[in-house]
């Protein structure tokens, strides 16, 4: 029987899941998102493979493996004409929370982008996210967390830390719905209005939302009218969560 993967630690999702030749592609390489980090890490940030293995809770030799793995699928890609789609792997995220939080056991766990009240409408950009807890189809209890980060791929990462199952905003992205599919968070996007209303109205399964919801913003600035078409499942599950 072959060994399980050991899971890596990343520190948030990509905010551009797949990247494509302007011509038609001839194939796709999957790169995962352990092998994203790894890239992310030497090449961007510019750690030592040391650095990067403490960061991504593995040894150097374990490094080492992901990042040859890595930059030979982006030399096929690139060489081949190929498109790059991120997703799946084995990892596991390491987003910082607030403290205090509590578990949110059996209740579902309800995200709002939020502004004095409202709902915030631009996902890309929220600075606070309201979380419900709802049981039985009332909200048991409330509270206001700072984002602690911008960008798609931050923003979902720190709702799957802080265990939201669904996500009511107003326009959202093509990039950040991937990412949200990754974490396995239901969307429930186009929504206006009060965020208490609108949690009450999901957990009473009764609120009006739009599927095709998009932030035309984001989309005409950052090119997320792309579909990454691969949600992946993690280390033990679906998401990535080990």
């Amino acid at each position: 029987m072959a060994r399980r993967p050991q899971c890596r630690r990343i520190g948030a999702y990509p905010n551009c899941w797949l990247f494509s030749p302007e011509e038609g592609a001839e194939g796709t390489v999957l790169l995962s998102l352990d092998e994203y980090e790894c890239i992310r890490l030497l090449d961007r940030e510019g750690l030592t493979q040391e650095q990067c293995a403490a960061s991504m809770g593995v040894g150097r030799t374990t490094v080492t493996a992901i990042y040859d793995s890595a930059r030979r699928k982006l030399a096929e890609a690139l060489v081949e004409g190929k498109a790059l789609r991120i997703g799946g792997g084995s990892y596991t995220l390491h987003t910082t929370v607030p403290a205090d939080l509590p578990e949110k056991g059996n209740n579902m766990r309800i995200a709002v982008c939020y502004e004095n009240g409202e709902i915030f409408q631009h996902f890309g950009h929220t600075a606070q996210f309201k979380l419900y807890d709802a049981e039985n189809g009332t909200i048991v209890s409330s509270r206001i967390v700072d984002t602690e980060g911008s960008g798609h791929g931050a923003l979902a990462g720190f709702l799957k830390a802080v265990q939201a199952d669904a996500l009511i905003c107003g326009g959202i992205g093509m990039g950040a719905r991937n990412a949200l599919a990754e974490a396995g968070i239901r969307l429930y996007g186009g929504v206006q209005g009060s965020a208490d209303a609108a949690a009450l109205a999901l957990a009473k399964g009764i609120l009006a939302y739009d599927p095709d919801a998009k932030c035309d913003h984001h989309d005409h600035h950052h090119g997320e009218d792309h579909d990454c078409g691969h949600h992946g499942h993690g280390c033990g599950g679906h998401g990535g969560a080990c």
